[in-house]
């Protein structure tokens, strides 16, 4: 039962403290991951990028496009990891960027970043829900020549697996995600054999500014890569979700991230050059299932095509884990419908898990997994720039707070992410205008609903919000 508002604040926003009983239902289990776990986690958020959807970047930019798209963004993403593992220590709370932009931006600016979180959490499982679908249907299995029974089904088993709680949901993603690792490495051994450097190149030069073989599509191609080259990584900044149910989150998420990062880095590039010089540019610019494609009808190809499910299956089991943390996180601090963060007997919230869920499902449908991917990455694109913006600004505005890991290069560092992260948003434009602008609008009618009714039920003592106030009460002190 909540008591009466605390009043209005100076940002233009009324909280209220909830009674005990609000905040029981509202727990998540603790202490359930261990550094390790943590890791297992960031690269299991992210694999199904090296199975399915990069290739759509060899369409914008070829080989040579992709390549500089992939190491420009590889940077950006290591140094955001940098930037959120030091934010990660100082600040570790369930909402992840959302926790970090309150802290730095306010609560307009907290809100912004978590609902471009969601919309990429929200959207990113039905863009992996078709690659499934066509990993199933290539494999004959069940006689499915449709996806969306593989849809249906994928989200519901593994809507209900979260729903048993966190521990047993991390230890099973943790599982399947090794064996998406050992299909990797089936797959590099049998591809290294078939790799020639000819095939690298063999999409015709266009007549675009800057055009070779290297760069068919010219300088504006590598531009348009970027979204597909974001793939590689996407996701990887959900580690910080999982701080409150962490071992010692101060040191524990830190390491899961950076960890997950450098093994993130080596599969990326292998997966890049191996599969394009397996199978060629060309014929692997539009596969649903690349690493399949690119081994031919070989015993091997049938080995990945079947650890590729594990692969897929990976990334959209822990990427429902984040999408109903960072929903629960916004939901419990008020920002979103408050029943959206009630936790069943297993600690695990419900309704943070299915709604989403649903909507994910109904995405699906479409079947057009590059145009679900330029959404995810629409999203993702934004937050990152929300979250390396906190970064600077906390960095500036609290430089004593304490931080036991602290960012290699400072706001240096973060800066260079907040650029090219502004440069990717702009890139899911040149790609598919239409659809950035749906995520575009789905964006703006969350901030009105921000605006119009819930900065004025916010809840004071939950977690993120006893941060900001902490921090304001520090500040004035001082």
């Amino acid at each position: 039962m909540s008591t009466k508002p605390t009043g209005a604040h100076h940002d233009g926003t009324e909280s209220h403290v909830e009674g005990s009983e609000y905040l029981a239902k509202r727990q998540l289990k603790k202490g359930t991951a261990g550094w390790v776990l943590l890791a297992g986690l960031g690269v299991s958020y992210v694999i199904s990028g090296d199975y399915s959807g990069w290739n759509f970047g060899l369409e914008q930019g070829g080989f040579g496009g992709l390549l500089i798209a992939g190491i420009v963004i590889a940077g950006m993403y290591l140094a955001m990891v940098l930037g959120m593992a030091e934010m990660s220590s100082a600040l570790p709370a369930a909402g992840g960027g959302y926790t970090f932009a309150r802290r730095a931006l306010g609560p307009w600016g907290g809100f912004a970043t978590g609902t471009a979180i969601l919309i990429e959490y929200a959207i990113a499982p039905a863009a992996i829900a078709t690659f499934i679908g066509a990993y199933v249907e290539s494999l004959g299995l069940f006689g499915i020549t449709d996806g969306w029974w593989v849809y249906l089904a994928v989200y519901a088993i593994f809507i209900g697996i979260h729903l048993a709680g966190a521990g047993e949901a991390l230890k099973i993603m943790f599982v399947i995600t090794a064996i998406a690792l050992v299909g990797l490495v089936i797959f590099a051994l049998s591809a290294v054999g078939q790799f020639d450097s000819a095939n690298l190149t063999d999409i015709a030069p266009t007549d675009a500014a800057g055009a070779s073989s290297f760069l068919p599509f010219g300088y504006l191609g590598i531009w348009a890569a970027v979204p597909f080259a974001i793939w590689f990584f996407l996701a990887i900044e959900g580690v910080p979700l999982a701080a409150e149910e962490a071992k010692d989150p101060t040191k524990n998420v830190p390491r899961g991230i950076i960890a997950a990062m450098a093994v993130l880095l080596v599969t990326g590039a292998g997966v890049l050059f191996l599969v394009t010089g397996a199978g060629g540019a060309e014929a692997m610019q539009a596969s649903g299932n690349p690493l399949v494609e690119a081994l031919g009808d070989s015993s091997a190809a049938k080995v990945v095509n079947y650890i590729g499910l594990a692969g897929l299956i990976a990334s959209f089991f822990s990427i429902m884990y984040a999408y109903s943390r960072q929903l629960f996180a916004l939901s419990r601090a008020g920002y979103l419908p408050k029943t959206l963060s009630v936790t069943n007997s297993r600690k695990a919230p419900t309704l943070a898990l299915i709604v989403p869920g649903v909507i994910g499902f109904l995405l699906s449908l479409t079947g057009q997994g590059a145009m679900l991917l330029n959404m995810a990455v629409f999203g993702a694109a934004l937050s990152y720039v929300l979250m390396m913006v906190s970064h600077i600004v906390l960095r500036r505005k609290e430089p004593h707070m304490e931080r036991p890991y602290r960012t290699p290069g400072g706001i240096a560092t973060t800066g260079f992410a907040l650029v090219i992260a502004a440069l990717a948003v702009v890139a899911t434009f040149l790609v598919d205008s239409t659809a950035a602008l749906w995520c575009l609008a789905v964006f703006a009618a969350f901030m009105v609903y921000f605006g119009v009714y819930s900065r004025h039920h916010l809840v004071a003592n939950s977690p993120d919000e006893e941060f900001a106030a902490l921090a304001e009460a520090e500040a004035e002190l001082e």
